[in-house]
């Protein structure tokens, strides 16, 4: 592994020369501990290390102030219920000045900003408590604009009042038409229960509202400027990239902890919305991914604990509905979520302590008539930096290959559906089970040259039928993995339209290193893009992703996911390709069965269906609020999702067995039995597995995969930062 070591020693250099850069900065004269002081010299940090040290140090000009202006005050404002028509005019005369300020560390528009914010936050407290404290009028007709992008700020106090009328009235409507729903529950489950009228409904919601919000307005009050200095610094880092993030002292701590493999709670990682809270990711075998109600790509708009009441979240720190979430094992969280598809639904999940044998690779064999095929589900490519002989997806997956392979199956799929990546290293390895040899992805960092990573060694594990399974939320490692297998033409990558899109290498840069003497206590931390990937046919997986060979509907067929939907994302390009040989095969004929089958399968005609609606749903950013019509719409809405939950109810007809190995684990670990057994039933509810197994069916038919006979040599596991 060659093209590694290479790797690991300008990876190496990187660092280095990224502290060099800023070794100018060691000679900070010590300032009095006060926050301006100490966010000018952070400003000044940040600027110079994002101009020296990002991919695409894009030029800090009138261009970008505009960007960061225009950034900073949705960031700010979200929902546009603060700032008047005549504070935003105020502080356009900052609007082409920012990178002006921002390059001589000027806190002037922050100040400004951050003051009128304070005042205008004080005030919106008497409307709100002024609307709630009567009962609300939904007999009027009127109609909301939801997409607040598209409306402009409130001129007056009286429309920006009206406007907050309006957004209450909306939250108050959904959870009135939530509450009758319970209320009919109750009344059918028990004939004796008398429902609540209308009437107490609509002032339980105001009640449970104004509680709400003056909950979120003790948390605004206990912000400090820094929190707010925060948001600042990030409209300046968003706009080299989505991924260039500053990180406070206490949020560089809890992103240190996401990274460590602490797994408890609900399993799952949070980014911020909006104004709301985004499911970013499911973490393998945890208490969300087992609830199967939950989905990454939803937002979290409140959150209860048990029987309390739920809390609106909107607007809150991530921390704050981090630690609101969190909590002891055996315990329940209900999490009210706003879906793809525009409905909104209350889930409970009871918290637990992640099993870290959920998110290692893991396989099976399927059994189809009288053949034998085999799946190897891997939820991330892990590994541990710290302990050679530690397990790692390579080593792991090196060996579910050979376990299949000695169990007699005709085909493999890789799984790699919701696998966020990981390791460089493994991937490049893995690649290796399945090509003879040669380039697998190149790197090239900015004004640099490119480096070739490679697999050296000759044989190859596995010359079957191969399918790689993706969906949209495959990114980083996981297109890697598909594109070389794509490139190479050794298998077919089938799956969602394209995968996540991320083609991009972050670091993490201790600001505190960088200074020699430090009076204002931690700097925090600040994590940056210095590389991308290129396919070794030259083009980047950035924006476009890997696209399948065999597109299969899925629910996010018709919406933007991914990087292409993040604002301010590095644009795709393409490089010199490398030095490869595809392989001869000729997988057209494959690909148009396969097709063929998609179109006439009633199951991915259901799921079509349903990804044009949630489409559609998307797209509508009004609402009645008059309530009757409210109500009629949304009912509309549940009639017309309700035929879609058959979906859920899919049955294959395909069996899935463990390897030999397994069978004897499972007959002493009840537990492990368990978590097997409910993976299996998973299993035979996927469409796209029964399709993945066609596919395999067809290339082990045709015999169309080449053959390998050279001698399987012991791959040398090596470190890579």
């Amino acid at each position: 592994m060659r093209g590694l070591i290479r790797f690991m020693k300008k990876n190496y250099k990187i660092i280095l020369a990224t502290l060099l850069l800023c070794a100018g900065l060691w000679s900070f004269k010590a300032f009095k501990k006060e926050d301006t002081e100490k966010d000018k010299v952070l400003i000044e940090l940040l600027v110079f290390v994002l101009k020296q040290a990002h991919y695409n140090a894009v030029p800090v000009d009138d261009e970008f102030s505009k960007a960061m202006f225009d950034t900073y005050l949705e960031n700010m404002d979200p929902y546009k219920r603060y700032f008047l028509e005549s504070d935003i005019n105020e502080f356009s005369k900052y609007k082409l000045a920012l990178d002006d300020l921002m390059l001589s560390s000027d806190l002037s528009f922050f100040d400004l900003t951050y003051n009128r914010l304070n005042k205008r936050i004080k005030e919106s407290e008497s409307i709100y408590k002024e609307i709630l404290d009567k009962p609300v009028d939904f007999d009027i007709e009127e109609i909301i604009n939801t997409n607040y992008d598209s409306i402009g700020y409130a001129k007056t106090p009286a429309e920006l009042k009206d406007r907050w009328r309006q957004q209450l009235k909306h939250s108050l409507a959904s959870s009135i038409y939530t509450t009758q729903k319970i209320e009919e529950d109750k009344v059918k489950k028990d004939s004796t229960y008398v429902a609540k009228t209308f009437v107490e409904i609509e002032k339980d919601a105001r009640e449970k509202s104004a509680k709400n919000l003056n909950d979120f307005y003790e948390i605004i009050s206990e912000l400090e400027r820094k929190d707010w200095f925060s948001v600042y610094i990030n409209s300046f880092t968003e706009n080299f990239d989505p991924h260039s993030q500053y990180f406070a002292p206490n949020d560089k701590e809890r992103f240190d902890s996401s990274i460590s493999g602490t797994l408890e709670g609900i399993g799952a990682r949070l980014q911020k919305k909006n104004d709301y809270v985004e499911l970013n990711e499911l973490i393998p075998g945890g208490p969300a991914w087992k609830n199967k109600e939950i989905e990454q790509g939803d937002i979290i708009i409140k959150v209860a604990q048990a029987n309390e009441e739920p809390i609106d979240i909107g607007g809150m720190r991530l921390d704050d509905v981090v630690s609101k979430i969190k909590g002891k094992k055996g315990t329940e969280v209900r999490l009210t979520v706003r879906k793809v598809d525009g409905t909104i639904k209350e889930i409970s999940i009871i918290r637990d302590i992640v099993e870290l044998e959920d998110t290692y690779a893991k396989s099976s064999i399927i059994n189809l008539n009288d053949e034998k095929y085999g799946i190897i589900h891997l939820p991330k490519f892990y590994i541990n930096f710290e302990d050679a002989n530690a397990r790692d997806a390579y080593k792991d997956v090196a060996l579910e290959v050979q376990r299949l392979k000695e169990a007699g199956v005709d085909g493999i799929v890789m799984d790699l559906r919701n696998n966020g990546g990981g390791s460089l290293q493994t991937v490049v390895e893995m690649v290796g089970l399945f090509i003879e040899q040669g380039p697998v992805v190149q790197v090239k960092g900015s004004g640099k040259s490119k480096q070739v990573l490679t697999d050296d060694n000759p044989a190859t594990t596995w010359d079957k039928p191969l399918v790689v399974l993706v969906n949209q939320f495959s990114a980083s490692a996981s297109e890697i993995f598909a594109a070389a297998i794509q490139d190479y033409n050794r298998g077919i990558v089938m799956g969602s339209k394209h995968t996540f899109g991320k083609g991009t290498v972050q670091n993490m840069i201790d600001l505190n290193s960088l200074m020699r003497r430090n009076t204002f206590g931690d700097m925090g931390a600040l994590k940056t893009t210095i590389q991308k990937f290129y396919r070794v046919n030259g083009g980047s997986t950035q924006i476009k992703g890997v696209e399948s060979d065999i597109i299969l509907p899925d629910r996010m067929s018709y919406i933007d996911t991914g990087e292409r939907d993040m604002k301010k994302a590095l644009p795709w390009d393409k490089i010199e390709p490398a030095n490869y040989k595809p392989l001869a095969n000729d997988f057209s004929g494959i690909i148009e069965a396969s097709n063929e089958r998609v179109k006439a399968n009633p199951q991915f005609i259901l799921i079509d269906e349903n990804a044009q609606l949630i489409k559609e749903r998307q797209s509508d950013d009004f609402e009645n609020l008059q309530y009757t019509a409210y109500k009629t719409k949304q009912q509309d809405n549940e009639k017309k999702i309700s035929r879609f939950k058959e979906i859920n109810n899919y049955d294959n007809n395909l069996k899935f067995t463990s390897l030999p190995y397994e069978v004897e684990m499972l007959a002493i670990d009840t537990t492990y039995k368990s978590r097997i057994e409910d993976w299996h039933k998973q299993l035979k509810k996927d469409v796209y597995v029964e399709e993945a197994v066609n596919v395999l069916h067809d290339l082990a038919t045709q015999k169309t995969q080449p053959k390998n006979t050279a001698a399987t040599k012991p791959k040398k596991f090596l470190g890579i930062f």
